[in-house]
């Protein structure tokens, strides 16, 4: 009987320093998995320091190891994306080059895989974040629970295993403008879940600051929800609600009672901050319409997802590659 062939993609941006002990510790746990084949898919998504070089070392070392050369820096979303597409495996896991995710946890995955889960999810059950972050987190998925029409588990993380079936599904997803976490649960899948401590980061410094963390938000939310846009309808409404009524009270005590209101400022004041007012919701709505519009756009350029340079097979022969979309 074949054994399994599972399929680890790794994305890695300037993650050179990491490289070398992630590898010893993802050996180590597939070392105690012998009854399952193994392929480790790394994708070096445009690193500015010398991860490539350190990737091409280990490819040397390990047969199993399959390189993918991104042109330049095209995110992580879509390094794990280029890894899925040329996954081979029956199965295949997500995981960060940082080891914040501890590679010890490969066989649980696979475990709850055999026993028929088709997703399996890594959740953090406690992380390493500053006070801002973790508060920052809590009211996205707060947020995302009441205005999203996909339901993303709180917590959860891109360390997930995903089923051949599941891996062929996420393959016909075209959208560039993608978070991987979402269109997984968006597609469904009976799923299990396992709980870790995130690891604290040996080397370097996280890629995701505050500023690529907030723009992730806001594209989940236009992505995986339509009530923004919703909403500067019901913007429009509430105003003319509020506003009709007050303007026909205004009438009639000017023109009807003869008795114009005193409101201690003039009606040319008054009516400037009103008119400045409902300026600033309808550019604000204006704002949210157009990250609509932005993503349209963006899918209908059809640029490619991303651009590999090159591709180093396990039989270490380097084969160049087109853009693939």
């Amino acid at each position: 009987m074949t054994q399994p062939l599972v399929s680890l993609v790794i994305p890695a941006f300037n993650e050179a320093l990491n490289l070398p002990p992630l590898y010893q510790a993802v050996r180590r746990s597939l070392e105690e998995l012998p009854t399952y084949r193994f392929e480790i898919i790394f994708i070096n998504d445009g690193s500015s320091d010398n991860s490539s070089e350190v990737l091409h070392h280990l490819a040397k070392m390990d047969r199993r190891i399959r390189l993918i050369e991104f042109a330049r820096n095209f995110g992580k979303e879509a390094a794990v994306s280029a890894g899925l597409h040329a996954t081979e495996g029956d199965a295949a896991i997500i995981m960060d080059a940082d080891l914040q995710m501890p590679p010890h946890l490969l066989g649980l995955f696979i475990e709850q895989w055999r026993k028929g889960a088709e997703v399996v999810v890594g959740i953090f059950a406690t992380r390493n974040m500053s006070t801002w972050h973790r508060l920052g987190s809590q009211w996205f998925y707060r947020i995302m629970g009441m205005i999203g029409h996909t339901k993303i588990t709180p917590h959860a993380t891109d360390y997930r295993l995903m089923d051949r079936q599941v891996i062929d599904v996420f393959n016909k997803f075209t959208e560039r403008n993608r978070i991987i976490r979402g269109l997984i649960d968006w597609a469904g899948f009976k799923r299990a879940y396992i709980p870790f401590e995130q690891a604290p980061r040996q080397n370097g410094k996280p890629t995701y600051g505050f500023r690529k963390l907030f723009g992730l938000a806001i594209d989940s939310f236009t992505t995986h929800s339509l009530f923004p846009l919703k909403f500067a309808g019901y913007l429009g409404i509430s105003i003319l609600a509020l506003s009709a009524p007050a303007g026909l009270s205004m009438v009639i005590e000017r023109f009807v009672l003869h008795d114009p209101l005193h409101i201690g400022i003039s009606g040319t004041a008054f009516l400037a901050v009103l008119i400045i007012f409902l300026v600033g919701m309808v550019l604000a709505c204006l704002g949210l319409i157009s990250l609509y519009i932005a993503h349209i756009h963006t899918e209908v350029i059809n640029r490619p997802l991303y651009i590999v340079r090159q591709i180093k097979q396990a039989n270490e022969q380097e084969v160049p590659e087109e853009a693939e979309a």
